[in-house]
């Protein structure tokens, strides 16, 4: 809140890596607003071509002239300190703001800011909440961690005093938010190279839940949101499957890919609704979505037509397409509990047979938590798993991905995406799901098994 006044005396506003998917949507919202923004970047992306089409100057790579005429900079948390940006701008006296505390800005400027926070289900929780309010003509602005179809994007400029975004954890990083609405999802044990443990986790939680101002949403049936947020005094709102929930879910369907249930709000069914993503947490998040969407005024045949339009989001079981008979899915889960949440809906539609490929994503997160992944890596019925991606992290911890595989019975562990792909192609039959998995660019492993795929259909004509 230091710097809540500083975008009334600026004009000129520098992005450093304009193009990421939580930066391009504050500077949508801030070119909305009249101010005159540039950017740069290191490479080329569907976001950055928005930014681009928005008439906004954009420069590849960084250099300290990029900054020229800049009267603040912001940058995102993975710029490095001697970048010479962020250099230049320091030595000529100009401001410079970490994107989180930027979002805390932008987010303060609108009367009723929705954050929505969680270790699992952040981005699918945000664009449900966005789709129903936007399709119900609440008009929010939004800011969605993954793209959302129905808006073409990740992010949305509106004309009311309605924000959604994502409030992210990691580095306390929500502390910089002081939602009117706090969405908590669920707490989990993520995130141990900065938390240490769950209880710190918990910990932060609680804050950020205090500086919520008008009402908190959250799971009931979650036990560490439950004792979390024991002592917030704001109004609450709850969801789950539990009779002691405000907001239910009764009468639940599943078939396939789709689901549907009874939305009921203190005993009084509001709709049913028809879901076409699959898997019990996607119904979560759909009551949260549902909670929020009704705490501000949307109705229940309102929250039902538009959940039952939400084709999930970019990486979140995303099918990619089905060549030889053989269906290829992505997904972001990248903790224990994410993948056991998918591998169980997986397991549960009816292929013949599934093969995950999982990436293990940091040295930290799978050293820490190596026998939960093992357990969850059991159930499809096959794991592969790809080296450890390590991001941000040096090996300290001396784990290597066979340390997972051999603890998981048949799982396979081949280093690069060229020969997983080669050993699904040889082994992936009709009828068969192939499910990436991981935080970080196993994507491009699904691209590539899909293209070997239709190659292999091709040439089978």
């Amino acid at each position: 809140m230091k710097y809540d006044h500083i975008l009334e005396n600026i004009k000129r506003i520098h992005f450093m890596g304009i193009g990421g998917s939580g930066m391009c949507p504050l500077a949508e919202i801030l070119h909305s607003e009249g101010f005159e923004l540039s950017g740069s970047d290191n490479s080329e992306s569907d976001t950055l071509e928005r930014i681009k089409a928005l008439g906004i100057p954009v420069y590849m790579g960084h250099r300290p002239e990029n900054i020229e005429g800049a009267e603040l900079v912001v940058y995102t948390a993975a710029v490095k300190q001697d970048n010479p940006e962020l250099m230049a701008a320091r030595e000529q006296g100009i401001l410079c703001l970490e994107r989180s505390v930027m979002l805390g800005i932008v987010t303060r400027r609108y009367n009723r800011s929705i954050a929505v926070a969680g270790t699992h289900g952040k981005t699918s929780t945000t664009a449900m909440i966005s789709q129903v309010l936007i399709g119900s003509g609440f008009s929010p602005s939004a800011i969605i961690g993954g793209k959302l179809n129905f808006i073409g994007g990740n992010s949305y400029v509106g004309q009311s005093d309605i924000i959604v975004c994502e409030a992210c954890e990691y580095v306390d990083t929500f502390l910089q938010l002081n939602p009117y609405i706090s969405v908590i999802l669920n707490i989990d044990a993520d995130h141990l190279d900065y938390f240490k443990n769950l209880d710190n986790i918990k910990k932060s939680f609680n804050k950020f839940a205090h500086q919520t101002t008008g009402a908190i949403v959250y799971c009931g049936d979650d036990e560490n949101s439950v004792e979390a947020l024991a002592d917030v005094t704001i109004e609450r709102v709850t969801f789950g499957f539990s009779e002691k929930n405000d907001y239910r879910a009764t009468n639940i369907e599943s078939k396939g890919m789709n689901q549907s249930f009874d939305l009921v709000y203190k005993g009084e069914k509001l709709a049913t609704v028809k879901l076409i993503v699959p898997g019990k947490h996607n119904i979560y998040d759909a009551l949260a979505a549902a909670a929020t969407a009704h705490y501000l005024g949307a109705t229940g045949n309102e929250i039902a037509e538009h959940l039952g339009k939400f084709t999930g989001v970019h990486r979140r079981f995303e099918v990619l397409g089905s060549p030889c008979g053989i269906t290829v899915a992505d997904d972001f889960a990248h903790h224990p509990t994410e993948l056991e949440a998918v591998l169980t809906s997986a397991m549960s539609m009816g292929f013949k047979k599934v093969h995950a490929v999982f990436q293990p994503h940091t040295y930290s997160r799978t050293s820490i938590l190596l026998d939960d992944f093992a357990r969850v890596l059991a159930i499809p019925d096959e794991a592969i798993i790809s080296e450890i991606l390590a991001v941000r992290e040096v090996n300290t911890y001396g784990i290597k991905s066979t340390d997972l595989g051999e603890k998981i019975e048949g799982a396979k562990c081949i280093d690069t995406f060229e020969d997983i792909t080669k050993y699904i192609v040889e082994n992936a039959e009709e009828g068969d799901l192939v499910l990436t998995m991981g935080g970080g660019n196993v994507y491009m492993c699904a691209n590539m098994i899909l293209k070997a795929l239709k190659d292999k259909e091709a040439l089978a004509e």
